[in-house]
């Protein structure tokens, strides 16, 4: 991890600031700019987030996919908690935190739209910086990479239907329209774009070419979401300023969120006798989420001004410290989850004799 990857945090931290200060000292330049938009989409943001989330999914070897019979127990679980967990327990969580504990400290007309950007914050599995995650885990790379194909193929038909049926259950109007726009623009496009760069940077220099265009286009990334965040924030100003707490209170269901469904990908690995190397990159892309595509999402269906694009900006403000927080859980526990893993082989030995 580079030391801007590794403060992160700091920087988010940094352009909340920066964005508010310039949201409330030039508020006709973050209007102006709201106001170019194509078909509900804004294209200063659209821009901004291709260039997040394109050299990210460069990375993404689609050839991998033949390799998930080798790990089908880690991948099992891996999508169970992606697909059938968390987008769900995040809607409940939602729904007991922001919709009914925290109502009375919130801003009532934007308490749905609140949920709608945890919903969406969840039902969006990381596909990024899960690498750095599984690296620091001395995660097993052909899964890792195996599971991230999968996560993006399942996301190009899963992620519109899932968030639909969420925002639905919680009283929220859906417009589907948009939805499947956002998915087209900031899923598929850019999966198309990337696979495309991909394999003309191999075929013309071989890996050596990717690693070299991979890092030259890692800062563009980075660079891009804070650039994003500074508008989102410029945006969110005077709402920030008058309750600051509320960042905090969001962060609350996003918090339980990732223990819980790290925790029981982890569990489940354990209980299915995965081996370590599987089970932690499996926990941690279970809890990490695809920020970018979150908060584009966000800002296409809702607007830069809504509760739901500051619900998606304060997961990726939480979400390198947690993630650091679970890879050094999972690292600790090693020789606690190899130990059940051995007892386990001895008494299907036991029992096969």
């Amino acid at each position: 991890m580079s030391i801007f990857e590794r403060y992160l945090t700091l920087w988010v931290a940094l352009c909340i600031v920066v964005g508010v200060a310039l949201g409330h000292f030039l508020p006709d330049v973050f209007h102006a700019i709201g106001s170019i938009e194509v078909a509900q989409v804004n294209l200063p943001v659209a821009v901004l987030v291709w260039l997040m989330i394109i050299p990210m999914l460069v990375k993404i070897d689609f050839s991998a996919l033949g390799q998930v019979k080798e790990h089908w127990r880690g991948v099992g679980v891996t999508l169970f908690i992606n697909w059938a967990v968390k987008p769900f327990s995040m809607a409940a969580l939602g729904w007991f935190f922001i919709g009914h504990l925290f109502a009375p400290y919130l801003p009532a007309e934007q308490i749905t739209s609140y949920i709608a950007g945890l919903i969406i914050l969840a039902a969006a599995p990381c596909t990024a910086m899960v690498f750095v995650w599984s690296n620091l885990s001395e995660g097993e790379p052909h899964f890792t990479l195996s599971q991230v194909a999968v996560n993006d193929l399942i996301m190009v038909f899963a992620f519109a239907p899932i968030v639909g049926l969420l925002l639905g259950l919680s009283a929220i109007t859906v417009p589907w329209e948009t939805l499947f726009l956002s998915v087209a623009l900031y899923i598929v496009v850019p999966v198309i774009i990337a696979q495309l760069l991909r394999r003309q940077l191999i075929a013309r220099g071989g890996l050596a070419a990717l690693e070299i265009a991979l890092k030259r286009l890692g800062p563009a990334s980075l660079i891009a979401l804070l650039a994003t965040l500074v508008l989102l924030f410029g945006f969110q100003g005077e709402q920030i300023v008058e309750q600051p707490f509320i960042i905090a209170l969001l962060a609350v269901p996003i918090l339980i969120q990732v223990y819980f469904n790290s925790g029981l990908a982890y569990l489940l690995n354990r209980a299915f006798g995965v081996a370590h190397c599987v089970a932690a990159p499996s926990a941690l892309i279970g809890a990490s989420n695809f920020f970018e595509l979150a908060v584009a999402t966000a800002i296409v269906l809702f607007g830069f001004e809504s509760g739901a694009a500051l619900a998606t900006v304060v997961g990726v403000l939480v979400e390198v410290p947690v993630m650091l927080s679970v890879v050094r859980i999972v690292n600790s526990t090693k020789g606690w989850y190899e130990h059940g893993a051995v007892v386990r082989r001895r008494v299907a030995q036991r029992a096969a004799e």
